[in-house]
């Protein structure tokens, strides 16, 4: 199974591909993470922000290869647990289809992108930065495969 953690930006700070990296390499063959980015569209002072947030979705869902599952992670998305996220990681890797985590700009994903999901999630209640939301959920993937797994990395 594959997990597309497709994002809007592009040319993250090192730490952040070292980090996530990190924990992408302690998957299993049959777990993996493959990152796919698309450029962030530049904002002015009187951006359309309704266009641009279209546009970066619509780049997103096009960078998506066919046939994933869609899950759009978004402030208004149903919040879970890690354990949550375990069990719905066991049931994407038991319906073996590929997924596709979308992670939009600054101002979030359309309208369009939400309503295609078949699910919405969200990482808290606080506002992260989207270069730390990449390790966040690369993390949480790999503690998520450590608890099916009965790997000690999950302690809690």
């Amino acid at each position: 199974m594959r997990v597309y953690l497709t994002a809007v930006g592009h040319k993250m700070p090192s730490w952040v591909y070292q980090a996530c990296d990190e924990y992408i390499k302690r998957l299993p063959p049959e777990l993996q993470i493959k990152t796919i980015e698309v450029p962030l569209i530049k904002r002015g002072k009187n951006a359309d922000i309704k266009r641009i947030r279209r546009d970066e979705s619509r780049k997103l869902i096009a960078a998506v290869p066919s046939g994933c599952a869609l899950i759009a992670l978004d402030v208004q998305g149903r919040k879970v647990t890690t354990e949550q996220l375990a069990e719905r990681l066991d049931q994407w890797m038991l319906h073996g289809k590929d997924i596709a985590l979308l992670v939009g700009g600054p101002d979030g994903l359309s309208d369009e992108i939400l309503q295609q999901a078949e699910q919405r999630l969200s990482l808290s209640d606080l506002t992260f930065p989207h270069p730390l939301v990449r390790i966040i959920i690369a993390e949480q993937l790999y503690r998520a495969w450590s608890i099916l797994s009965h790997h000690p990395y999950h302690r809690a």
